[in-house]
C-alpha cells in the first residue's frame, strides 16, 4: 500500500515541503531514497524501537521511503516521526485517511519521545502557505510554531499520542499564544541596563550616537576601563525591534537550533560574542550543509568582537562584504543560500600588547613602535566600514564609589528612537536605506550640507589632525546623527566638531 506523509526541509531561513512516500509490499527489505544524508539514514533503527516499545511494529515486508523532491538534500533526524507515521499508515497498523492534511516532523527516542526539532518557525510559514490544516511537532518547538496564525500547531510528546490522533481520533491540545502581546510585553525587558555603569559619561554619549544613526564603533583602552561592560548594554538603548525583525531574527535563530525549548518569538535584539579563536566559516555562516553564522545570528542586534587584533585577520576581512551589503551568499556546487545580516558592529580593543598606553605610570608599557605594530594587524579596509572611534579611560575611583545611578537604558532609548524615526521620515522614499549609517556618497551630498564655516571647520580639522579621506564621509554621516538628537535639520559647528573627535584612529601620529 502507498501513503504519502508530508514533512519539510531548511535551506538557508526558507522551508521546502519534502513529500514522503512510503511503500509496503510484499518481499523484505528497508529502502530509503531521495538524497538522504547520514541521520536520515539510521532512522530505521530508532523508528523499530520506538515503535516496539509502544507496542507497534515494523512490517516484516519491502519498505520503499522516497523523500521527493529527490534532487534536494534531506538532512537531520527530524524526518523519523513522519517516516514512522508513514510506515504505519501504509501497513494498515493505524488509519490514514486524513494524515495528508497535516505536516508531521520530529525526531524519536527510542522510547517513543520525541526531541526537539530546528527549523520550525520557517516550517510553519511555509506550511501555512501550502494550506496545510495542521503541523504536528515536538512540544519543546510547538511555541515557536504557534507564532504563525491561522496554523493549528500541536506540541506532541510520544509517538502515542500522534498514533491516537490518527487511529481513535484522540483530541491533541492546539497551542495558541498571542504573538503581539507577548511581543510588546518582552520589549523592555532587558538584562542589562545603562544606569548601572558608574561614570564614563562621554562614552555613553558616544553609544548614544551610535545607536541612533546605525553606526558601527570600536572602543579602544586599557583593562578593565568598561568597553566589554557598555557593549553588552548597547543592545538595551536601540532602538525597540518591529514585530516584521523580531519574526526574521526568529527565523534565523529557529534555523541554527538557538531557540530555547518552550520559547515563542524572540522579542529582545540579539548580542552576539563570539571568541577571537572563531573560524572564518563559524563567523559568516557555511560549512558542507551551510548554516548560519555568528553575523546573521547577530542580525537586527549587535554583533560585539573584544579584542579585535586577536582576531585571525582572515577572519575579520570576510566581514567586509557582509558589512556593506548587509547579507551574506554562500554558495556550492548544487545551491546557493542567502543569509541576512544586517548588524550594528562593536569592536573593543587594547591599544597595545600589554594592555595599557604609552604611560609611565602604567603597570606594563609598551613602545610606540609596538603599539603602532598591533594595531596595524587590524586592516585599513575595515577601519573605514567602522564610523566611530572612541578612546576609553579607567573610571576614578570618586565615580566608582558614587550611590547615585546613571541614566537608565529606557529614557536613552526614547531618544534614540526618536532620532531614528527623524531619519525614517528622511529616508521613506529610498528603498535599502533606513539611518544615518547606511547612507552612500549621493545621500550625504544631498542631506549632509554644510554650511561655508562648517566647512571651513572640517577643513581645517583634517588639516591640523591630519585625518585620512577616508574620514571625511564618517565624520559627515556621524555630524547627522548628532543633528537629528537634537532635532535639529541642519549640521551646525558643535555638531561637526563632537563628530571629529570620533576619529581617533585616522590621525597621523595619535600613538607620538
Amino acid at each position: 500500500m502507498l501513503v504519502k506523509v508530508y514533512g519539510s526541509a531548511v535551506f538557508g531561513v526558507e522551508a521546502t515541503t519534502i513529500t514522503v512516500e512510503v511503500n509496503v509490499a510484499s518481499g523484505i527489505g528497508y529502502h530509503l531514497v531521495g538524497l538522504p544524508d547520514n541521520a536520515v539514514k539510521e532512522s530505521s533503527y530508532r523508528i523499530a524501537a520506538a515503535l516496539q516499545n509502544n507496542h507497534y511494529k515494523l512490517p516484516g515486508k519491502k519498505i520503499i521511503i522516497n523523500m521527493a523532491p529527490a534532487d534536494l538534500r534531506k538532512e537531520g533526524s527530524a524526518y523519523d516521526l513522519t517516516f514512522a507515521l508513514g510506515i504505519l499508515a501504509a501497513s494498515d497498523q493505524i488509519k490514514a485517511e486524513n494524515i495528508s492534511d497535516y505536516l508531521i516532523m520530529g525526531e524519536l527516542s527510542l522510547d517513543g519521545s520525541l526531541q526537539s526539532i530546528r527549523g520550525a518557525l520557517p516550517i510553519a510559514i511555509q506550511a501555512k502557505k501550502e494550506g496545510f490544516k495542521g503541523f504536528i511537532l515536538p512540544e519543546q518547538n510547538a511555541r515557536e510554531a504557534a507564532i504563525v496564525s491561522g496554523l493549528d500547531v500541536y506540541g506532541v510528546n510520544n509517538i502515542r499520542q500522534v498514533i491516537d490522533f490518527f487511529n481513535i481520533d484522540l483530541k491533541l491540545e492546539r497551542t495558541e499564544i498571542n504573538t503581539r502581546e507577548i511581543f510588546y510585553e518582552s520589549l523592555n525587558d532587558f538584562e542589562f541596563d545603562f544606569a548601572d555603569v558608574k561614570g564614563q559619561e562621554s562614552i555613553k554619549r558616544c553609544m548614544e550616537i551610535a545607536a541612533a544613526g546605525g553606526h558601527n564603533i570600536i572602543l579602544i583602552g586599557p583593562p578593565g576601563a568598561g568597553k566589554t561592560m557598555l557593549a553588552k548594554r548597547l543592545p538595551s538603548i536601540l532602538p525597540p525591534m518591529t514585530l516584521q525583525e523580531a519574526l526574521e531574527t526568529t527565523k534565523i535563530h529557529s534555523v541554527a537550533g538557538r531557540i530555547k525549548d518552550n520559547v515563542g518569538l524572540m522579542a529582545q535584539r540579539p548580542f552576539r560574542s563570539p571568541h577571537h579563536t572563531i573560524s572564518d566559516v563559524a563567523l559568516v555562516g557555511g560549512g558542507a550543509y551551510p548554516q548560519p553564522g555568528e553575523i546573521s545570528l547577530s542580525h537586527n542586534g549587535v554583533l560585539f568582537l573584544d579584542e579585535l587584533p586577536e582576531f585571525k585577520r582572515g577572519v575579520l576581512e570576510v566581514m567586509r562584504q557582509p558589512l556593506e551589503d548587509r547579507e551574506v551568499t554562500i554558495s556550492r556546487a548544487k545551491f546557493t543560500v542567502t543569509y541576512p545580516s544586517s548588524f550594528m558592529l562593536v569592536a573593543s580593543m587594547n591599544p597595545s600588547p600589554s594592555g595599557y598606553f604609552n604611560d609611565p605610570g602604567a603597570p606594563v608599557t609598551s613602545s610606540p613602535m609596538e603599539m603602532q605594530r598591533y594595531l596595524g594587524k587590524i586592516s585599513g579596509p575595515l577601519l573605514d566600514r567602522i564610523d566611530i572611534h572612541i578612546e576609553v579611560t579607567p573610571v576614578p575611583f570618586e565615580k566608582l564609589s558614587e550611590e547615585r545611578r546613571g541614566e537608565s537604558s529606557i529614557s536613552i532609548r526614547e531618544r534614540v528612537t526618536h532620532a531614528r524615526e527623524f531619519q525614517s521620515a528622511r529616508f521613506k522614499e529610498l528603498e535599502n536605506i533606513h539611518y544615518n549609517a547606511q547612507m552612500g556618497p549621493r545621500q550625504i551630498r544631498e542631506f549632509c550640507k554644510l554650511e561655508d564655516s562648517s566647512k571651513h571647520l572640517l577643513k581645517t580639522a583634517m588639516e591640523k589632525l591630519n585625518l585620512s579621506a577616508r574620514a571625511y564621509d564618517r565624520i559627515l554621516k556621524v555630524s547627522r546623527t548628532i543633528a537629528d538628537l537634537e532635532n535639529s535639520e541642519s549640521i551646525k559647528g558643535d555638531h561637526l566638531s563632537e563628530a571629529i573627535q570620533y576619529r581617533s584612529l585616522d590621525r597621523e601620529g595619535w600613538l607620538a
